[in-house]
């Protein structure tokens, strides 16, 4: 314990002894994974349990279901299990869930709750890069860094606003908090931590710990291609992205190795061939139930619907919402409008679109025989300048979908026909759309040696960026070629 934490201690101890917590708030434990002194007064064990089993089917919920393709849950958890029989929690009970995302993010809960994102392991090339990643949160787990956040919140509230504040606040309804909570940042020393441990595990199970520092810099690969993609800064990072809830470097990487303190063996297992069988097939990218970005068009089967965008404007398809923009400053959003469900839709941008925000010129308007509505608003923008926004409402079915358009002031005459041409795009899909698209699959090949590096990336089904995906998905440097008799990941449809 910190000399910082014994002396606020010792100044509550006056007025909280007669509530008797002052036994809660000298609640160290020691760590059973580091063997030091940690802060865990407000969440017990039993208490981690609890949340896990009450937040799990949330977690799975909220990252659309589960996926066990090719059984490839039970393998993760062949994995994982191994991790766990080496860590200081053998005996306990981990739950390794892959969850049906392609976000590449991998997390934990307390009470042995363990999750991967399809994602991750489409990105992952062998059992050591993915051992990292599970040797990781379990190290989180066993290290209870949640329980010690948990509690060290709850007496920052104490501290600051008295304890009746925090108490009143909900402070022991561990529960209530929700998943979210749980899944923020940890701090930057729980961060090294959970590294140290995990490559204490990864090691004394037999894997490569080089393992961890591959698959980071595999991580930090994708990250700027995706950003690449979304037409951002290389160097900013998504918001769901692994790297912006595991700022991790790999100089920190090799702190945590001499940190852990342990012998790697003589031969560390890769285990390259069998985790390239084993996700040979799954799915890459969007599943069937977020729809498929294909070139310029977006098409989503079970909501029959699809439109396209105009060139130049790259495409990405977030968890809410397709997002559109060019170089010239113009954006295109595309999201649910559950506002305007049972509402005239004109009626809905006059006054249930915005607050803030107030639609004129609005006028109703028939697309491809779908009811709709469109308006627009000029807006200031954080940057200073100004911009047009015209949003499209339009029902289809039983739900209802927005376009907003947002384009510099001075260029609206310049976007006018290409953004009326996506508006128009927007339309069901036929019989024969409806049974062609589906997900794109991770395909493993060999490299055999009249292959050069144009045979992969030539069967690469990704509109762009086909070499870059090709380099990312395998760990290469741009144009680097792929070693003859070694296993690589396309993509195909």
């Amino acid at each position: 314990m910190s000399w910082l934490f014994h002396r606020k201690t010792r100044r509550l101890t006056t007025a909280l002894g007669a509530l008797g917590l002052v036994a809660t708030l000298a609640g160290c434990s020691t760590n059973r994974a580091t063997g030091e002194d940690s802060f865990t007064a407000f969440m017990s064990p039993d208490q981690e349990k609890q949340v896990g089993a009450e937040e799990h089917p949330k977690i799975v919920r909220e990252f659309g279901g589960d996926y066990d393709e090719k059984n490839i849950e039970a393998y993760v958890t062949e994995i994982g299990n191994k991790l766990v029989a080496v860590s200081e929690a053998p005996d306990e009970k981990f739950t390794f869930t892959v969850l049906d995302s392609p976000v590449i993010n991998a997390f934990a809960l307390p009470g042995g709750y363990v999750y991967i994102t399809r994602g991750l392991a489409s990105l992952a090339s062998n059992e050591a890069e993915l051992a990292g990643v599970l040797a990781h949160e379990i190290g989180h787990v066993v290290a209870r860094h949640s329980a010690q956040r948990y509690s060290r919140g709850v007496l920052t509230q104490i501290l600051a606003g008295g304890l009746s504040a925090a108490l009143g606040n909900g402070a022991g309804d561990i529960v209530g908090v929700g998943a979210n909570a749980y899944l923020k940042s940890f701090s930057r020393e729980h961060e090294f931590e959970a590294d140290m441990l995990g490559v204490r595990y990864i090691t004394r199970a037999g894997y490569d710990p080089e393992g961890m520092a591959s698959f980071l810099k595999k991580l930090r690969a994708h990250s700027r291609l995706q950003a690449k993609l979304a037409g951002r800064s290389p160097d900013e990072i998504d918001q769901f992205d692994f790297m912006a809830t595991h700022p991790r470097t790999v100089d920190r990487i090799e702190q945590a190795h001499k940190a852990a303190n342990v012998t790697p063996v003589a031969n560390p297992e890769v285990g390259s061939v069998r985790y390239m069988r084993a996700i040979d097939g799954i799915i890459y990218g969007d599943g069937p139930d977020n729809g498929y970005v294909r070139g310029t068009s977006f098409i989503h089967v079970p909501l029959d619907f699809r439109f396209e965008v105009p060139d130049g404007f790259s495409m990405i398809n977030q968890p809410d919402a397709v997002i559109a923009q060019d170089e010239g400053g113009a954006q295109i959003v595309f999201e649910g409008a559950p506002k305007a469900k049972g509402v005239a839709l004109d009626q809905y941008l006059a006054r249930g679109f915005s607050s803030k925000i107030a639609i004129t010129n609005i006028e109703k308007i028939d697309i491809n025989g779908q009811e709709a509505a469109t308006g627009y608003a000029d807006v200031n923008l954080n940057s200073g300048g100004k911009a047009r926004l015209r949003v499209v409402a339009i029902r289809h079915g039983d739900n209802a979908y927005q376009f907003l358009f947002i384009m510099p002031l001075d260029q609206v005459d310049a976007y006018n026909v290409a953004l009326r041409r996506t508006t128009y795009s927007f339309r069901p899909l036929t019989r024969e759309e409806q049974q062609k698209y589906h997900p794109l699959r991770i395909k493993v090949r060999a490299v055999n040696p009249e292959y050069d590096l144009s045979t992969f990336v030539g069967q690469m089904a990704v509109s762009r960026e086909p070499a870059e995906t090709f380099a990312v998905l395998n760990g290469l440097e741009p144009g680097q070629p792929p070693a003859t008799n070694s296993m690589v990941k396309v993509v195909i449809d």
